[in-house]
């Protein structure tokens, strides 16, 4: 079965990053630093892993988009692991596991517009203190977990929340020398930068000359569309908006002590209004505190 990716094709996708609040606040599910990968070793949990997928083909299909079913992986690299006590065997498997779960489901649909990416993270967090990666160090430190989901049968990599250039351009790189797509989100600050100060568009550009522009295409994940909506110029290398449901700064969701889910039918008409204004949009989905109803309002409102 030949399977299109966005960039290759005029239909849309919906794919949801917003997993983690979701099991935290809707489904009563603990994620020990805020890491969903522990899941897949637990087997109640696993079932709740698959359903949000579920859910999300269920929303996708009944308003004519594709999905895409990331794995629950985002954290799952070794020096994110390593704080929780995950040595590199076991994470290999926990890896290699999350992929079999998803890409059975994706199999299960039949389906060519059903894509399953390795959810990618940045090696550490992204508001840390630690010394950034150079372009050399990502590239080697991502080739791991890249190798591991290509090997067990990914369609592509989501590479998400990455806010520092160099890291971005090597994970691109680490990807291109396994031949596996990938597509490159950024996490924005509430005026479309960079935390460095860097705007998004100077960005993708930066990353697309470390790389020799081998990103499949790019993203914006984990900022509400009222942050960068402004900062957009309708660069066709931006694929995809990822979208919270809040407004607020990641400071202040950092500091909340309770879910901001925002109003799901104004994020989707700032989502469909993004898409109307910039048609070269081929991925929307939700990102911290969407559930079904914020996918709903986009999907439904994007294909009115």
């Amino acid at each position: 079965m030949t399977r299109h990716l966005p960039h290759q094709t005029e239909r849309r996708f919906l794919v949801y990053a917003g997993t983690g609040t979701d099991l935290i606040f809707n489904r009563g599910v603990d994620l020990p630093g805020f890491a969903s990968f522990p899941l897949v070793e637990d087997d109640a949990a696993r079932p709740i892993l698959v359903q949000q997928m579920r859910e999300l083909i269920a929303v996708a299909r009944n308003a004519g988009l594709g999905a895409i079913l990331d794995t629950p992986t985002w954290m799952a690299n070794r020096d994110r692991a390593a704080t929780l006590g995950y040595d590199a065997d076991r994470l290999e498997t926990i890896n290699r596991t999350a992929v079999a779960m998803m890409r059975q489901l994706r199999d299960e649909t039949e389906a060519d517009d059903v894509l399953l990416a390795l959810c990618l993270g940045p090696a550490r967090d992204p508001y840390g203190t630690a010394d950034p990666l150079s372009v050399a160090d990502a590239r080697a430190y991502h080739q791991t977990q890249i190798a591991i989901a290509r090997d067990e049968g990914i369609d592509l990599v989501n590479a998400y929340t990455f806010n520092q250039v160099k890291e971005a351009a090597g994970a691109v790189l680490a990807a291109a020398d396994l031949d596996v797509p990938l597509a490159l989100s950024l996490v924005v600050e509430t005026d479309g930068c960079l935390h460095d100060g860097t705007p998004v568009e100077d960005a993708i550009a930066e990353i697309d000359d470390l790389s020799q522009g081998a990103a499949a295409y790019f993203m914006i994940n984990c900022a509400h569309p009222s942050h960068f909506a402004t900062a957009l110029t309708g660069n066709p290398r931006l694929k995809g908006v990822v979208a919270n449901a809040s407004r607020c700064s990641h400071a202040e969701l950092d500091n909340a002590t309770t879910l901001d889910d925002g109003d799901p039918a104004e994020l989707g008409a700032e989502v469909a209004e993004l898409v109307q204004r910039f048609p070269d949009l081929r991925v929307l989905g939700g990102c911290c505190g969407t559930d079904m109803r914020h996918l709903e309002q986009m999907a439904s409102q994007v294909t009115a």
